[in-house]
């Protein structure tokens, strides 16, 4: 509010104060000093203090534009942008607190030099004084007007005490002053130069020594070297121009999706790179002896959507990985007993499968408590659309761009955020009335029944035909060992592998169709609502039909394997889990054949609309979510089943990118999606990623591991080869029995990863509560910013009130003592 009022002398804009506060602040009263010396004339050429010492005809050219003498009656405008102020008023003004503390020398010198461009472009603007009458012409004497050279010298000397100012700042304090003067580009950059020029003819007057010129040179070399780095950094960030084109055409809500599938590729890059490094190159350099020869009975043409085959006896799963400690052989000489080989390294391949896999989970676990809470950070932070928009309009645009095509990308961009902020703004809560507000609920309430009985309904189909499924495969392995099986057979033992995660992806294609339809009856007003909606509905299904998949997988398959022939169940859910990752990429490329690229030609041909569909946002961050979790599922099982999910991934956005752009168009109502990252991120922590190492946690503690194939045969549980290790080394080391304790009270027991967890939950809560405390503390100080504001205006108005009845009383006061004296 405060920054509304135009005043010329005493009031300078709110600069920031350079850091080494001690070399650059001044008392006010230093300030007050310095400016009633060097500019006292001027002060009073802009009071109005002229009119009261003499009564010319001065008001006619001193006053606004508003206020001249030739209009025929003053314009009605707000009181506090006249500039027309008293002494009185602009001592009280200069009196403020908000304009006393933390003045700078920066601050002056913008004040000085701003001051003087007033002056000039005001002097230019006044009328000639050659166009009114001698009579009318306003009396100079005694006001200390200067003529036009001294006026143009004491502008010169102005300049170059601004100069002799800014030079004796540092660096730092030097650019910080320059952006922060109210000054245009071409002004800034001509006092840099005089500066630059200036420090340039003064070093070469002192002769500088050469060590100090040799280190001057060093940090000029190291800054652009640090700069350098920092501008190859940024551009080794993946996909950054696409995203950059995404969010330009289409907003933030859909570029939220691309900065989430970003996010996933590097949690599988991370999966994988610790899983390769300990698990399969160890295993990949040391082959396992076979105790027997797997006949390779499955068609290949299938192989690669099963997973089975060829496939099954390969490092992608876990029966390949060997129970024993790798040993590589490190030298073999002949003697006459025979050849011996000495062994070099040890590696105990049960003890680091265990603890890869819980190492990763736990690692994964701080990365994404971290990203979500840095994201709760960002995203629930103050950040009122008004002033966003303020600063998206004025200091937004990026002066370093240079080519056409970035300028285009960023003149796109900054329009898309703009259309999102003024609907923001311009957003106003609808009023019903009671009848509209029950019949609402009653909508609200029937949507939901319906799309909770179609979940309920598709999980129960889920349940029934993986049970429905079971029983064939039993069935067909029953009928196998009494007789060798045809082609036929083979082929549809083969197809049905393939069943259930067929029905599954066709659950997760069609049924989010349906509550779309749903939600376009319940005719949400907001996009961002309409979406939160879609998440938690789509959400809701997923989680349901994993939970109905762990109860098969872990209830069903790994309770009684031999019934279905299976010597290794864990390669066998490690195909489940690949089979159902394939067909979930499978039925993502066909909703984007279908639901985008088919709908798009027949509405356009067909329907002739140029409408396009809009991205539905919901449904694909679903699908990046239930795919992450079967990988994170499957990663025990299947230990590179990450590198299926990145190739996944790294497809899925191209395919995606592609077709948005050639088959969908902008939301009609523009959002600002300033937390759905955060909800994302949230979604993928505490649904999935918590779902799965619940599950996995489960099988390391409690499932018998197969006897027949894996690195845990012959042991009761997958967390007892640690246990086994621990227990060697107190026996081959009394000094660390303390490992064994540690090793129960840490490992065995559960307490400890319910304390973990507990921490971390903990963690986050502080966090968001801080963050909303910090929320609430600026809301409060936002509002007594504004109340001061409000201050600031009713005192300047009640002072220009008292100002103009005063101006008004003394000229009456005048006539009557000048009639007063004709009468005597």
């Amino acid at each position: 509010m405060a920054g509304r009022v135009g005043f010329h002398s005493d009031l300078v804009t709110d600069i920031e104060s350079p850091a080494d506060e001690e070399g650059v602040h001044d008392s006010f009263s230093q300030l007050i000093e310095e400016q009633s010396q060097d500019h006292h004339d001027e002060i009073e050429m802009t009071s109005l203090e002229l009119e009261e010492e003499s009564r010319d005809d001065v008001m006619c050219l001193e006053s606004p534009v508003y206020l001249r003498c030739d209009s025929e009656e003053p314009q009605q405008t707000e009181p506090l942008v006249g500039g027309r102020w008293s002494s009185d008023t602009l001592k009280v003004l200069s009196s403020m607190p908000s304009r006393t503390i933390g003045r700078s020398r920066g601050a002056i010198i913008s004040q000085y030099y701003n001051r003087t461009l007033q002056l000039r472009r005001r002097r230019q603007s006044r009328p000639s004084i050659q166009h009114f009458p001698r009579s009318a012409r306003p009396s100079i004497r005694g006001h200390r007007v200067e003529t036009d050279a001294d006026e143009h010298e004491e502008n010169d000397n102005k300049r170059e005490r601004l100069v002799n100012n800014l030079q004796n700042l540092s660096a730092s304090d030097r650019v910080r002053m320059l952006r922060a003067m109210p000054l245009s580009l071409a002004e800034k950059k001509e006092l840099r130069m005089l500066v630059l020029n200036k420090a340039e003819h003064s070093l070469s007057q002192n002769q500088i020594p050469c060590c100090s010129q040799l280190k001057y040179y060093i940090i000029i070399a190291v800054r652009h070297g640090w700069y350098g780095w920092l501008s190859f950094l940024s551009s080794l960030q993946l996909w950054q121009t696409a995203l950059k084109c995404v969010g330009g055409h289409f907003g933030t809500g859909v570029l939220s999706y691309f900065l989430f599938l970003r996010t996933l590729l590097f949690f599988n890059v991370f999966l994988f790179l610790v899983t390769g490094l300990f698990l399969v190159v160890p295993q990949a350099v040391v082959v396992p002896d076979r105790d027997q020869n797997t006949s390779v009975t499955s068609l290949w043409g299938l192989e690669v959507l099963t997973g089975a085959g060829y496939f099954s006896d390969s490092l992608l799963y876990y029966g390949y990985y060997s129970h024993q400690t790798l040993q590589a052989k490190r030298r073999c000489s002949g003697t006459g007993n025979g050849t011996s080989c000495e062994y070099g390294l040890s590696y105990n391949m049960p003890l680091v499968y265990f603890f890869t896999i819980g190492a990763a989970f736990f690692i994964t676990c701080i990365i994404l408590v971290y990203t979500m809470s840095k994201s709760f950070g960002q995203s629930f932070r103050i950040d009122k659309s008004k002033g966003l928009l303020a600063i998206k309009v004025f200091s937004s645009w990026d002066f370093k761009v240079s080519k056409k095509s970035s300028v285009r990308l960023q003149r796109a961009n900054i329009g898309t955020q703009l259309k999102e902020l003024v609907a923001e703004v311009n957003r106003e809560e609808l009023k019903f009335s009671v009848l509209q507000r029950l019949f609402r609920v009653f909508i609200h309430m029937l949507a939901w029944l319906m799309c909770l009985g179609s979940t309920l309904a598709c999980v129960l189909a889920v349940f029934y035909f993986s049970e429905h499924m079971h029983k064939l495969q039993k069935a067909a392995e029953a009928r196998s060992r009494t007789g060798p099986g045809s082609s036929d057979g083979l082929l549809l033992k083969e197809a049905s592998l393939l069943a259930v995660p067929v029905l599954v992806s066709g659950i997760n294609l069609i049924l989010p169709g349906f509550f779309n339809a749903v939600a376009w009856m319940e005719e949400y007003d907001s996009p961002s609502m309409l979406n939160y909606v879609s998440i938690g509905r789509n959400l809701l299904l997923k989680v349901s039909v994993l939970g109905v998949l762990c109860h098969h997988w872990l209830g069903r398959v790994a309770s009684d394997p031999k019934t279905l022939g299976l010597q290794c169940w864990e390669s066998f859910v490690g195909q489940e889990l690949y089979r159902f990752l394939l067909m979930d990429f499978i039925f993502m490329l066909l909703d984007t054949f279908f639901g985008e690229f088919l709908w798009r030609l027949f509405s356009q041909k067909a329907l002739k609309r140029k409408r396009k569909p809009v991205f539905d946002i919901a449904r694909n961050v679903l699908e990046l979510i239930y795919g992450q979790t079967l990988a994170w599922l499957g990663v025990l099982f299947s230990p590179l089943l990450p590198v299926v999910q990145i190739i996944k991934l790294l497809f899925l956005f191209y395919m995606k990118k592609v077709s948005l752009m050639m088959n969908c168009q902008a939301s009609g109502k523009p959002w600002r999606a300033s937390q759905m990252t955060t909800i994302f991120i949230t979604l993928l922590c505490f649904p999935s990623f918590l779902g799965a190492s619940v599950c996995v946690t489960y099988t390391m503690w409690t499932v018998k591991p197969s006897a027949g194939c894996g690195p845990f045969r012959g042991l009761n549980t997958m967390f007892q080869a640690g246990k086994l290790w621990v227990q060697e080394l107190a026996a081959e080391n009394p000094n660390l029995s303390w490992l064994a304790s540690a090793h129960a009270y840490l490992v065995e027991n559960p307490l400890f990863l319910f304390l973990c967890a507990a921490i971390f939950l903990i963690v986050i809560y502080f966090h968001s509560q801080v963050v909303d405390g910090q929320r609430k503390i600026i809301e409060l100080l936002q509002e007594q910013i504004e109340n001061e504001g409000g201050d600031k205006k009713f005192l300047i108005t009640r002072l220009q009130d008292i100002h103009e009845r005063k101006r008004v009383v003394s000229p009456r006061r005048v006539r009557g003592a000048s009639e007063d004296s004709s009468y005597s």
